[in-house]
């Protein structure tokens, strides 16, 4: 299991928040996949933001999330069966796209072309809009595919955790090159 390199792990250590943003739909993923990702990518040096495992009795829901989401590096989404029937993971991807960060999108037991956002008359159609510009994006970036039936959990973390370590270290050097232009 790669770690982050020593350099790149002291100056994260100082971040506000988490290098990573786990975005899922608890009932689909969190005992599973999400709750698994977290865990290799902390015993990997990479800190993540996952909501069953960052907040706690009395957090202000919106606000705590949202603090993650800006304060972090990178996104991954790990879209499930169920995830568009969630405004709170509708709402995690539309900020996380709008706040520019990279997205690292899995399609787990799910095809892109299922994923869409449907309108129950409970949400705001400037909501729904929004929602929907962030799953369209979302589904044209390149991500990993997972079938429960077919492949191997194993190969999923490893891949993922390979992905968000390698999105890591280029979003770390493009800083680096801003910083320097400036």
């Amino acid at each position: 299991m790669q770690r982050l390199p020593a350099t790149l792990y002291r100056k994260i250590a100082r971040r506000p928040s988490c290098d990573v943003f786990i975005n899922h739909r608890s009932v689909d993923t969190k005992r599973n996949f999400a709750g698994l990702l977290d865990d290799r990518l902390t015993k990997m040096g990479v800190k993540s933001f996952l909501d069953s495992k960052n907040m706690k009795p009395g957090d202000r829901l919106f606000d705590h999330i949202d603090r993650g989401i800006r304060g972090c590096k990178v996104g991954v989404a790990v879209f499930s069966p169920t995830y568009c029937d969630s405004y709170f993971c509708l709402h995690e991807l539309a900020l996380l796209m709008e706040s520019k960060k990279r997205v690292i999108p899995i399609f787990y037991d799910v095809k892109p072309s299922e994923l869409v956002v449907k309108d129950n008359g409970t949400c705001p159609v400037k909501e729904l809009r929004r929602f929907s510009a962030a799953l369209e994006e979302a589904k044209f970036t390149v991500g990993l595919t997972f079938d429960s039936s077919k492949r191997d959990w194993s190969v999923l973390l490893k891949d993922a955790s390979e992905a968000v370590i390698m999105n890591l270290l280029e979003v770390e050097e493009q800083r680096k090159l801003m910083k320097r232009k400036y």
